[in-house]
């Protein structure tokens, strides 16, 4: 199988920026030349000095709360701070003040414990991680931990996002607001996603945190530049932390939860702050979260390689399993009919067509994805439509760049148009190239690389998304390392405007002709299937 990547163009020079796509062309300038094509948009520069935490966080409690004077009292707040088995290494840390009696009982209970840790982290190597560590390795922002931006998400409505900083502030932008909210709370530590706003509620925003979930509830219309934390709602479940992933259903009636930790998904009523827990054995904790556009299915990776796709009228889910390594990056088709998604240790990028039923799939001659229900109706077989092997391109400058790899992220736009995905070497380094492809679903899906997605000197991207409102194209934005927000607009007529242009029939001399209303050539260029190269023919494999 051939690599997607050989037939793309040259990648741009070191000293150039990616500034829009325009006639089917992404256009690059000189970094000292880019200029902000989107006046409207924030200029957000995140400085390191702006991002940065202590070197140790101080605790409030030590600050202000005298100091426990017994060793009950200092085992009461370790088992509240940090769990069970710290209570106990306390009192036997102090075992002088307390009776040999129940010093000893502390002790083999104490050891029983580690006994049955070292068991479970045995079995789940990534239980041996703190709660930061966890943070850190599942994160959907690459580098999360040195990252000045540790999470962005846009609103999927308005012209809205959020970014979390180092410092466990959420600032909330808005297009032509100067007003920027800072939202604060003390259970706001490690702060780690805030997917966007409530779909069809512009004042609500889930916040994925070390210890809890945090709905805040601020007025679009408020002036408060630093709201009260009055307005944050808590939803707690024991067990279930750190909670890394979250995801709205697409009418805003349900927030479902995840954790590395946790078998389970818990599907959140917000008004009430009840949870019912989806859990199935097998897999470990989860690792992502995704809710189709159509609200129908939810895809949820675990820490092994195997993933579930649930359908949400029975949450009856079919099981892929014993694939090549964990899932890592998945995204959805806007009709909810195809999901793209990659392995850890995968180039290649694979896709799932739902319609008919069937319960059996290959992903590799020697792999077999067991499904258990077939509700759904997956195709018969999964298909591999893009090799991102990584390949040595030369720039238009004529330097030797190296493209592709092993899929880190990816993000399809709302019409399904531009897929945008980024990638990360064998040595684990993330690539300072976003590989941006044209897509088109019908008859089959097809994939063409349209070009790359390059910052200033120096910058690597941390995040990608698109804007899910942008309705001239599409508009993705990115993090980079350097603090900087960029956008980097893509203009296009969308599929379905083109589909509307119905053929008009007129009559000419007593026949019947079609006159077709399209876009102009240079728009129109962008959506021709002949330039849609389809790699998957000969990489479908069956059963």
């Amino acid at each position: 199988m051939s690599g997607l990547l050989e037939i793309c163009r040259s990648p741009p020079s070191s000293e150039y920026v990616t500034v829009m796509e325009k006639n089917g062309e992404m256009k690059y300038v000189s970094s000292n030349m880019a200029e902000p094509l989107l006046g409207n948009y924030p200029d957000i520069r995140v400085s390191r000095d702006q991002a940065r935490i202590a070197s140790c966080r101080e605790n409030v409690k030590s600050a202000f709360i005298p100091q426990e004077k017994t060793v009950w009292q200092k085992a009461l707040h370790a088992w509240y701070d940090q769990g069970l088995t710290s209570s106990f290494e306390e009192i036997v840390e102090s075992k002088e003040e307390v009776s040999p009696v129940a010093a000893s009982v502390v002790n083999g209970i104490l050891g029983l414990l580690k006994a049955f840790s070292s068991l479970k982290v045995s079995v789940f190597p990534h239980m041996s991680l703190s709660n930061e560590g966890l943070i850190a390795k599942y994160a959907e922002v690459s580098d999360w931990s040195e990252s000045p931006v540790r999470a962005f998400a846009w609103h999927p409505h308005t012209t809205k996002f959020a970014l979390a900083l180092q410092d466990d502030a959420v600032h909330v932008h808005t297009s032509g607001n100067n007003l920027v909210p800072v939202l604060k709370h003390k259970l706001q530590k490690y702060v780690l996603v805030w997917p966007g706003s409530k779909p069809l509620s512009a004042s609500t925003l889930a916040v994925a945190c070390e210890s809890c979930i945090l709905i805040w509830h601020v007025e679009p219309t408020s002036l408060a530049a630093r709201p009260s934390t009055s307005l944050a709602q808590v939803l707690k479940q024991p067990g279930h932390v750190p909670v890394t992933h979250l995801a709205w259903d697409p009418s805003g009636k349900l927030l479902l939860s995840s954790s590395p930790t946790d078998t389970a998904i818990m599907v959140w009523s917000v008004p009430t702050e009840a949870c019912t827990p989806l859990r199935r054995f097998g897999g470990g904790g989860i690792s992502l979260l995704s809710w189709s556009p159509d609200g129908s299915k939810v895809l949820s990776a675990t820490l092994s390689s195997m993933f579930r796709v649930w359908e949400t009228t029975s949450w009856n889910c079919e099981v892929w399993s014993q694939l090549s390594g964990r899932c890592i990056a998945a995204c959805w088709s806007c009709d909810g009919k195809m999901l793209l998604f990659a392995m850890e240790a995968d180039p290649v990028l694979y896709c799932i067509k739902f319609g008919t039923l069937q319960h059996d799939f290959m992903l590799k001659d020697d792999t077999t994805a067991q499904v258990k229900s077939g509700s759904m109706g997956s195709a018969p077989m999964a298909v591999a439509v893009a090799d991102l092997s990584d390949v040595i391109l030369t720039s238009q400058s004529g330097e030797d760049v190296r493209i592709g790899g092993f899929v880190q992220q990816m993000v399809w736009n709302k019409t399904s148009e531009r897929l945008a995905v980024l990638c990360r070497g064998p040595d684990e380094k993330i690539s300072p190239f976003i590989i941006i492809f044209k897509t088109a679903r019908h008859p089959v899906l097809q994939l063409l690389p349209s070009g790359f997605v390059k910052g200033e000197v120096g910058e690597i991207p941390h995040h990608i998304a698109f804007q899910p409102s942008f309705d001239q194209g599409a508009l993705l934005s990115v993090v980079w390392s350097s603090g900087r927000v960029g956008y980097v607009p893509m203009y296009f007529v969308v599929e379905e405007h083109i589909a509307s242009a119905q053929f008009q029939h007129t009559a000419v001399n007593g026949h019947s002709t079609r006159q077709l209303y399209t876009t102009p050539d240079s728009c129109a260029q962008n959506l021709c299937d002949h330039e849609l190269q389809f790699l998957g023919k000969d990489m479908v494999l069956n059963r």
